[in-house]
Formats: C-alpha cells, structure tokens, sequence
C-alpha cells in the first residue's frame, strides 16, 4: 500500500511514517517545515519528503492519506482531497487500525514528562528481552529512532513482541476529529503522569482536558492498570469520574516513592513501603524520579521484575532534545531542551541548577507552542525562570509584549526579535564555566549551532 502522509514532520506523523515504512508499505510525505531530527529520521529510512502542500501531490495516487492534526480546512492539498472525494484517515486512527489492533498498548499521558517517561519504559521493556514496538515524540537515545514495530523477543525467537509503548498525546486527533489522540490507542496499561492547563487554542479550560483524560480511563479494561501520579489532585479528579481499573499511585505517600536522592541523580525505589533496589544514574530532578517510578510500575505490569527494571534504568541514556549537549565552546556548554510550558521550563532550569551549582546559567528562551503564542502563561514565564542568572527571549511573532511579561525580572532579561542581535547578546556576555540552556518546542532557526559557531569565531 502507498500512503501519503501530510504533516509528516511532526513527531508523531514522522513516527507513523517510520512504522508504515517497516510495515512493508510505500511511504511518501509533506510537510511546510523540514528541521532535524524528524527530517533527518525520514531521509534515512528512505521517505521522500516533500516541501509544501501543492494540490499536484494527488498525482503520486495513494491509496490513502493520512492527515497530521496540523493539517487545517484550506490547506490547498487537503481541499483537492476533499473536492476529489479521495480516501483519508486521521494519524491516530490509521495507527490503531494498522499497528495498535491485538497488542499489549501501554501509554504514557500526561502535560509533561511523556516523552521522556514512554522512553524509559520502552528501554525498561528492551532491556528485559521483550522487544516492544514503541512511538514516542522524540528520540530515545538507547534506541537512536523514535518508533519501530514489536520485534521479535530473544526468548521466543518464533514470535512477534505483544508489546507497544506510546505516548499518549491529548491533543486533538484532526481538523475533522476534534477529540484527543490517545482516545484511539485502546490501552491496557495506562500511565497519567500529571495534568496542567495546556494548550489553550484548542481546550477552554483545565475542566476540558481532565474530561478527555477520562475518555481514555474509560478505555482502559477491568485487567489493565492505571499507574497515577499521586501529587496530581486533577489526575484523582479524573478517576473519581468513574474508573473500572485497578490504580496504583506513585509518589509522596502512595504506593511507589522515591527515597533517599541524591545529588549524583541516585535514589531509593519503595514499593508499598519496602525498599526494591536503588536506581543508579546521572538523571537529576524530582521529575525524572517519578517518570522512573511511574515506567517501574508500568513494566511490573506486564511481568518486568523491579529489579530488571532498576538495572536498566541504570543504563538509561535520555531522550535527543531532553538537556541535550550540543557542544562546548571555551568551556562554555550550550544544551538543546524541549521546555516550553512555564512547569517544564521551570523544572529543566532547577535541573541544571542542581547541576552545575552556581556556575550562571543563560537560559534562552523562545515561546513558541500555541498556547504560549497566545499569552495565555506568559504571567507564569518570570517565576518558571527564577533560577537563572541571565534570560535571552526570542518575541517575535507573539501576540503579546515579551518584554512586558518578563518586567519582574528585567534586570537580568533580554527580549529580541531578530535573531543574529539575539546571538551576538548572548556571545557577547558569555564567559568560561557559563551554561546556556536554549528552550524551544521547534527548531528556534538554529539557533544553537549559530551560537556555537559565534563563540568559535565562525561568524
């Protein structure tokens, strides 16, 4: 079969296309803006990209088209469909029709944390020889790609994996199925890892998400298991709504806790308060802690002892775009971080401080996802950035006054609209032992190898 995927860069399409591309199908894409490391993925599994969305790519003949939720009404090739009566899918429902039907699904919702936690527990599953599929939005780096089909387990070498890990995204489906993703992955085993207000351009308020999160409790069978974060009161406002399931909390007093951290990222794994092992790694925060508790719990499920499971987080290596080193210059390190939330900003900050001490931190920001774009947290961007020593935004195309959000911290923050100035600020400032932390949900123009090379002499 040839599908057609449109909207194909983004993390999710991109891992669609990877996943119909080993399934033996013909994949071809397109897409308005190509930027590593979804491109970069596609051209080396051999997808053609195209840039754009003319109405001529209904000349390549599909079989069918799978829509991106990116894809609105006027979008040209999208209309020529439509006009042409030709066959279309949303990404979501193609994945649970085509991968998704008869498997062991284990999600990971949540505001924050799915991409990292969905990796650790794919690599948790891997580790233990259970070879599961995997779509995740992002690059785990123990497994170099962003999804893969269920994989023939080291035990059983007559057999496909049953398992498949996804992250589980509540954002709409597409222009033409308003409801959340995760609404069609049918779980068994379903990880809520927490729940904020988030994407404003599409939920009214925080009453509007915590009632798709329970769609998706009530997808989850009388077997299955709800792993939730105990912390959450909206998460515990979602299963009183009504849950079938078997729950087990994680966090603070509840059925799995962390103990005992330390500044090395090591802590103590307790199950209904017995010690089960200590998990050795370089991963700092309290938020790594409970991913690693709430994967723990996950994989316990499908049969993965706590043990096997503490081990393997101890080979852990993170997720591409998650306090990713992009390189050191003159003892100046810049990191690549998905952070754009102003809880996920202000986590990735306090990370890098129990990091590097009071080395400075440069924290480089630009606000770009759409519930940002429209304002909605910008009052929460001074607070979330507390913990840095200089602060570089990058305002343009906002809809609201960068440097008027950030007034209560003005005297250590900056708002550009051109991006060069924005650069030439930074290198201009930066000095040896400094860190400089860029926080982006896109490509932010490069902006961390044009740094990179500003600090070099090579601009």
């Amino acid at each position: 079969m040839h599908i057609h995927i449109l909207g194909i860069c983004g993390t999710f399409m991109g891992g669609i296309a990877v996943l119909a591309k080993q399934a033996g199908h013909r994949v071809t894409g397109c897409d308005a803006n190509v930027y590593p490391p979804m491109s970069t993925q596609l051209e080396a599994q051999g997808i053609e990209l195209i840039e754009g969305f003319s109405p001529e790519q209904t000349k390549l003949n599909p079989d069918i088209y799978v829509i991106g939720n990116v894809v609105t009404r006027g979008n040209p090739l999208m209309e020529e469909i439509l006009n042409r009566g030709l066959p279309y899918i949303s990404g979501p429902q193609w994945l649970a029709e085509n991968v998704l039907q008869g498997k062991w699904v284990l999600v990971v919702a949540g505001t924050h944390g799915k991409t990292t936690t969905s990796s650790m527990l794919a690599w948790i599953l891997e580790f233990a020889g259970l070879a599961p599929g995997f779509l995740i939005g992002g690059v785990p780096e123990n497994f170099a790609v962003s999804a893969r089909l269920p994989q023939t387990p080291k035990q059983d070498a007559k057999s496909i994996s049953p398992f498949f890990v996804i992250e589980a995204d509540e954002y709409d489906t597409a222009f033409f199925d308003k409801r959340s993703k995760f609404v069609h992955y049918r779980p068994r085993t379903a990880v809520l890892n927490n729940l904020e207000f988030d994407h404003a351009d599409i939920f009214e308020d925080l009453a509007a998400i915590e009632k798709q999160f329970h769609h998706l409790v009530r997808t989850v069978p009388q077997n299955g298991l709800i792993v939730s974060n105990g912390k959450e009161a909206s998460l515990q406002t979602v299963i009183n709504k009504g849950c079938w399931t078997p729950v087990e909390q994680f966090g603070n007093d509840t059925d799995w806790q962390a103990a005992n951290a330390q500044g090395d990222g090591s802590f103590d794994v307790l199950y209904k308060g017995k010690p089960q092992g200590r998990v050795m790694w370089d991963l700092l925060g309290e938020h790594n802690r409970m991913n690693a508790l709430a994967s723990i719990a996950a994989a316990r499920h499908v049969g993965v002892s706590i043990e096997v499971s503490i081990e393997a987080l101890g080979k852990f290596k993170n997720v591409k775009r998650r306090m990713e080193v992009r390189g050191i210059v003159n003892n100046i390190t810049v990191y690549d971080d998905f952070a754009h939330h102003p809880t996920a900003i202000e986590t990735t900050v306090a990370g890098l401080r129990a990091k590097v001490g009071k080395a400075r931190i440069l924290a480089v920001l630009e606000p770009r996802s759409n519930t940002m774009k429209l304002g909605v947290m910008k009052n929460a961007l001074p607070a979330s950035l507390k913990e840095a020593d200089l602060v570089f935004c990058y305002g343009a195309n906002l809809g609201w006054d960068a440097s008027e959000a950030l007034k209560p911290i003005a005297n250590k923050a900056k708002t550009f609209d051109d991006l060069t100035m924005l650069v030439k600020e930074i290198c201009k400032v930066a000095k040896p032992d400094d860190h400089i932390l860029v926080m982006s949900n896109g490509g932010f123009g490069g902006v961390h190898q044009k740094i990179l090379d500003a600090l070099s002499g090579k601009t």
